[in-house]
């Protein structure tokens, strides 16, 4: 499990190796892993001071640097190796889905502002779920019509089903480092609420694929298919809040900062990763346990905790994240130069240009097909015309869905590889066509964004803008909290309650959020804790106005 080095460092870089001999980095003993390991974590501080050199270009992105330095050092690596290697380190989906993405996901979910995500809730559900299935199905069917005229080998219904999962996967990384929670709320509750459910949708279309007998597909099929995901996202969900409960519960019964807030941070820290590592072991959707998992936390535990706990937790976790995230878009750099894998496709730059030109239409047309018809629909289940989304707005988040990365590279490694190591020429060709695919719409498709955002969505850009009247604000939150009939000044606006009955009619989103918070101060905050919680530790200053002063 994790990163190996890659064989053909130690058997093949002769070149590099004796120079680093001779510099004095690597001794004539056999410490490749060790050089390999010094090199990566060098490139990783290069990827954070070159992005924050790079923090007010209007096109670069954190992931679109650490790309390029990739892509740099895989010709460096290859130059060295005379051509037979363009790696460090060979990437290994184990890596990726039990190391790199549960501190990405981890992270969303303890950093997300919650009131946004679930007032949106069906929304990002109709995009997430409903929308990753139309995108499967458009991409699934779409390969099996136009492979074929590119004759580049045998491939079974199962293949196909696998390639819609692979391309499917959005990853919206690059445009959440460009939008913002507070300027644009709502698009980013769309569009980070979608990414988080539409990697968890397409890993479990993709073990549904092959858990499955394919040879025989009917409605029967179909149907369980949809049950096993019914049951995979509310069994992962009921497992992440379960952990995440616990984790409150036990800090706050126990008192852990009375004589260690190391104590604190670690339970929290390691709390948080068993409840991935379970979902894993039961065979659930870990994505979907450790996001619900860090919601809960930010809820009840992180207010359990000492005030230095809070902030070392808080920046803890995005650490972990941004560090994660660099590391993955880093290799996928170095990766997209391996010869082996385009010497193992044995086909001709133009029968590659046309299969990645094929995926990136299917990408596109699968997208649309559901991004406007779903944003039609919600608007038609929404009463207020400002919590609806505008044709701009949609086409934002069309846009932030196009690009691909590290799910969809590790998805493709588990479905054509093995081991990270590719034997026939179609699976070489679809490695290959992946890592084009990620490449492009990364780089092409993330250097647009920012320029695409100002353009259509200038007024995000404007400081201090008052967004009493947006439902999507945070400030219209507190209107639920009225009694039927009483009216409160906001910024000046006079906002009047209406009766319950109309209320459920035309916002059941803050009625829903109303009786939550009745129900939490009532049973939930007394048991597990949370925001007005005051920890039992006589030298800490942190009380309930700390609590309030830190919710998010």
């Amino acid at each position: 499990m994790g990163a190996s080095i890659d064989p053909t460092m130690v058997d093949q870089m002769g070149p590099l190796r004796s120079f680093l001999v001779r510099m004095g980095l690597a001794s004539t003993s056999d410490h490749s892993s060790v050089v390999a390991i010094t090199l990566f974590v060098t490139l990783l501080c290069a990827c954070i001071v070159i992005g924050h050199l790079l923090e007010e270009n209007r096109w670069m992105s954190e992931s679109i640097t650490a790309l390029i330095i990739g892509l740099c050092t895989g010709v460096i690596v290859l130059l060295f190796s005379q051509g037979k290697s363009s790696h460090i380190m060979l990437f290994s989906e184990e890596l990726f889905f039990i190391y790199l993405l549960p501190p990405i996901i981890f992270n969303a979910g303890f950093q997300v502002k919650k009131k946004q995500f679930f007032r949106n809730f069906i929304t990002i559900m109709l995009f997430g779920a409903v929308g990753t299935f139309i995108s499967f199905s458009i991409v699934s069917a779409g390969a099996m019509l136009l492979f074929k005229k590119f004759d580049i080998g045998p491939f079974e219904i199962g293949d196909y089903l696998a390639i819609g999962t692979i391309f499917s996967a959005t990853d919206s990384v690059c445009t959440l480092q460009i939008l913002s929670q507070d300027e644009t709320p709502l698009l980013y509750s769309l569009v980070f609420g979608e990414g988080v459910v539409n990697d968890a949708t397409s890993i479990v279309l993709f073990n549904a694929v092959h858990n499955f007998d394919l040879t025989h597909i009917d409605g029967s099929t179909a149907l369980q298919l949809f049950g096993n995901f019914v049951y995979l996202f509310l069994t992962s969900t009921a497992l992440g809040i379960g952990a995440g409960l616990l984790s409150a519960y036990i800090i706050k019964a126990l008192y852990f900062g009375r004589h260690s807030t190391d104590r604190e941070v670690a339970i929290m820290i390691l709390m948080s990763y068993l409840s991935y590592m379970l979902a894993e072991l039961f065979y659930l959707s870990g994505i979907l346990t450790v996001f619900f998992c860090g919601i809960v936390m930010s809820h009840y535990t992180w207010h359990n905790v000492t005030e230095s706990s809070r902030i070392t937790t808080k920046h803890a976790f995005a650490t972990m994240s941004f560090i994660a995230e660099t590391f993955i878009f880093l290799y996928v750099g170095m990766d997209a130069l391996d010869i082996e894998k385009w010497k193992m496709a044995k086909r001709s730059p133009g029968t590659s240009v046309g299969l990645s030109g094929v995926l990136l239409g299917l990408i596109l047309v699968g997208r649309a097909a559901f991004v406007f018809p779903l944003s039609f629909l919600s608007n038609c289940l929404k009463r207020t015309p400002n919590s609806r989304i505008g044709f701009r707005q949609q086409f934002v988040i069309w846009w932030a869905g196009l690009m691909r990365g590290a799910v969809s590279m590790a998805l493709a490694y588990n479905q054509f590889t093995r081991s990270g190591l590719t034997k026939l020429p179609e699976n070489a060709i679809m490695i290959t066509s992946t890592i084009s695919v990620v490449l492009f719409s990364t780089v092409v498709f993330g250097m647009i964004t920012k320029p695409l955002i100002r353009l259509l969505l200038p007024q995000s850009s404007k400081p201090g803008q008052d967004n009493t009247s947006d439902p999507s604000s945070p400030k219209g939150l507190h209107i639920p909290l009225l009694g039927n009939g009483e009216a409160v000044d906001i910024d000046g606006c006079h906002v009047r309650r209406p009766s319950s009955l109309r209320m459920l009619l035309q916002a059941p989103s803050f009625t829903v959020h109303y009786y939550w918070r009745k129900f939490d101060d009532a049973y939930m905050r007394p048991m597990f804790g949370g925001r007005g919680f005051v920890p039992f530790v006589p030298s800490s200053p942190a009380g309930a106005g700390n609590g309030d002063a830190w919710a998010r």
